[in-house]
């Protein structure tokens, strides 16, 4: 059964470190797999969104799968209890947490920050790129080219269409694609984009700016950007002057949406780039996940369908007023 080896070391813990996803027996000579560590951060919102314990499980298998000598760990509840010294040999780390104020880096940007100077890649995704603007969001302009800034950044929900990409590695295999999601755009990045290239972007529609001003919502910047048509990035990659790679995602508050093959796929790349290996000239292309693959490890439980209360109601009506048989 596809995966099933991969689940079997997958095995749930209540806490902590998922056990490393090595291969079993690495090929003779095989010097340079690489480590990648998921950070996955606490529980967020309800069934479906902001799913990162499921999510980072999900892209750790679909990785382990198309690059099986790689060794791959997931660590749940946020930052690791053993500190930066569970992170130091990792080729790229993958955050997905919420972000804002509880975002699981703000603490320890200083026991982080010579990880990143050491060359070890970055990726965020979703609410994972939103920091505070000051020392937090300088560190992230630093370590990954952009962040959300509350007050110049807005996060709605919206249908994106992504029809073009640049030559670059993140980009192989990935064809056009359109999905809905909470895309933020109108990010912070470096000063005339130094180092950073935008991978998925598109023309945000008029109807993002529908809701009022506020520190996610709407502020004159964004406003007239979008009213002249300005293209806008959702997701791009960042050189480092360390030697180091970053890389944003602004979509993944749909758990759903990692099934979507493009979606998986620029994420996928992603990682592998961001820890220095080779993208294939396909993309790293894995199966579908199964309804049931998405359903796993989710953080509650899938809601029951409702009973619709007015049928019912309808229904003991239709019985009471039946004329009588007997």
């Amino acid at each position: 059964m596809r995966l099933l080896r991969v689940l079997c070391l997958l095995t749930l813990l209540p806490a902590g470190q998922i056990p490393s996803l090595a291969a079993d027996a690495p090929s003779a000579g095989a010097t340079d797999a690489k480590k990648i560590v998921f950070l996955a951060g606490r529980p967020s919102h309800g069934y479906g969104a902001h799913e990162h314990y499921a999510g980072c499980r999900l892209l750790a298998e679909a990785l382990k799968e198309a690059k099986p000598d790689y060794d791959v760990v997931v660590m749940k509840e946020g930052w690791p209890k053993e500190g930066a010294d569970a992170l130091k040999d990792a080729d790229s780390i993958v955050v997905y947490c919420d972000g804002g104020s509880r975002h699981l880096l703000n603490p320890h940007v200083d026991e982080f920050d010579p990880l990143m100077k050491a060359g070890a890649g970055l990726v965020c995704i979703h609410y994972g790129v939103e920091t505070p603007k000051g020392k937090t969001g300088d560190a992230f302009l630093d370590w990954m080219g952009g962040y959300f800034e509350a007050g110049w950044s807005v996060n709605p929900h919206w249908v994106a269409k992504f029809e073009a990409f640049p030559a670059h590695p993140i980009s192989r295999g990935v064809e056009p694609f359109q999905i809905n999601d909470e895309w933020y755009f109108h990010m912070r990045f470096r000063d005339e984009m130094e180092g950073v290239t935008p991978i998925l972007s598109a023309h945000p529609p008029e109807s993002t700016m529908r809701r009022p001003d506020g520190p996610h919502s709407g502020n004159p910047a964004v406003r007239k950007a979008v009213a002249e048509g300005e293209i806008q990035h959702m997701a791009w990659a960042a050189d480092r002057e360390d030697g180091g790679r970053g890389f944003g995602f602004t979509g993944g508050h749909f758990h759903w949406n990692w099934a979507d093959e493009n979606f998986r796929k620029v994420m996928l790349n992603a990682i592998v780039w961001t820890a220095h290996d080779d993208v294939p000239d396909s993309g790293v292309s894995t199966p579908n996940p199964t309804e049931a693959e998405l359903e796993a490890n989710q953080d509650e439980p899938k809601p029951q369908p409702k009973r619709n209360a007015g049928a019912a109601k309808k229904k003991e009506l239709r019985k009471s007023n039946a004329p009588s048989l007997g």
